[in-house]
């Protein structure tokens, strides 16, 4: 189990375009699946749909229209990526979104960290940052949607069932 000393740090990152990155820093550099090179948290809207659809393709997700996961990201109150930068290369590791009405609730979608990165506490760090952010903007509300193998993981982090017994009600054209 991999310990967060300080989950984030102003990066010496001077590309502009990298702006928005902080670094993550981890009392133990390296596991048996992963050797961890510098990892940053982004918060840029700017995400490489094509990496994106590669990180999901990983977990094994139902592929999505780039078109309609472009007008998503666009639609989204928050965005968060974890990318490991490596000598000159970069990947997207992790991926969490969230959209608001900017009030009173907030819904966290897609979140998503690449299987050899996951089990090292990667999730929990997109997780609280949604969270925060979230909490920054007096969000009092924060829900989301859980596959039946992952719900233990959101219990961890403090997510319950709704303790007033309401079930989602959904509708889908026929």
């Amino acid at each position: 189990m991999i310990f967060w000393k300080n989950f984030f740090q102003n990066s010496d990152v001077k590309s502009s375009s990298e702006k928005n990155f902080k670094k993550l820093i981890v009392l133990d550099k390296t596991c048996d699946r992963v050797e961890f090179k510098d990892i940053y948290v982004s918060s840029t809207k700017n995400i490489n749909l094509y990496e994106l659809e590669q990180l999901c393709d990983s977990v094994g997700w139902v592929k999505r229209p780039l078109k309609k996961v472009k007008i998503a990201l666009k639609n989204s109150s928050i965005i968060i990526s974890l990318i490991q930068k490596k000598d000159a290369h970069t990947k997207l590791v992790g991926f969490a979104r969230a959209t608001s009405d900017n009030g009173f609730n907030a819904t966290i979608w897609d979140v998503v960290i690449h299987p050899d990165f996951q089990g090292l506490g990667l999730g929990k760090v997109v997780i609280y940052q949604l969270i925060q952010q979230l909490r920054q903007a007096e969000i009092s509300t924060i829900t989301l949607f859980a596959e039946p193998d992952v719900v233990s993981f959101y219990k961890k982090l403090g997510f319950i069932k709704d303790p007033d017994g309401v079930k989602g009600m959904f509708w889908y054209p026929r």
